[in-house]
């Protein structure tokens, strides 16, 4: 997939996510619904904010680093919008069932953080010793 094609399909998707979000806001009546409106209010506001935060931290990449590979910074910016996401869903349920203060907040951006790393360690480039032939 082309860059052009991909921030085409990227860019339609979360303008759909975020029609979705809207019309769950307008639609579901936060006090009178069940279980299910929660959780379709959570996953819109999900997909939601990862497309957006994907796409703004792709092009925050892409003009801060523009000597790097542009698949290396769509992965990028896709897995933190995903994290960023998540975390902020996380924050927003814990406001909402008053459960939500700093300590919660920051241990969220700690696993965050340390699920960042564990992310980034998993993808370093393995190097193999190539072997020595001795031509002799």
């Amino acid at each position: 997939m082309t860059l052009k094609n991909y921030l085409i399909l990227m860019s339609t998707m979360t303008v759909i996510c975020l029609g979705v979000f809207v019309s769950v806001l307008l639609i579901i009546d936060p006090f009178s619904t069940n279980y299910i409106g929660f959780i379709l209010f959570y996953i819109s506001l999900f997909l939601a904010l990862s497309g957006v935060f994907s796409l703004l931290g792709f092009f925050a990449r892409f003009i801060l680093f523009r000597q790097a590979l542009v698949f290396r910074l769509v992965a990028d910016a896709f897995r933190q919008a995903i994290l960023l996401s998540l975390t902020l869903c996380a924050a927003l349920f814990l406001l909402s069932r008053d459960l939500f203060n700093w300590l919660n907040f920051i241990l969220l951006l700690g696993v965050a953080v340390i699920l960042e790393y564990i992310l980034l360690s998993g993808n370093r480039p393995r190097r193999y010793r190539t072997p020595v032939i001795d031509e002799n």
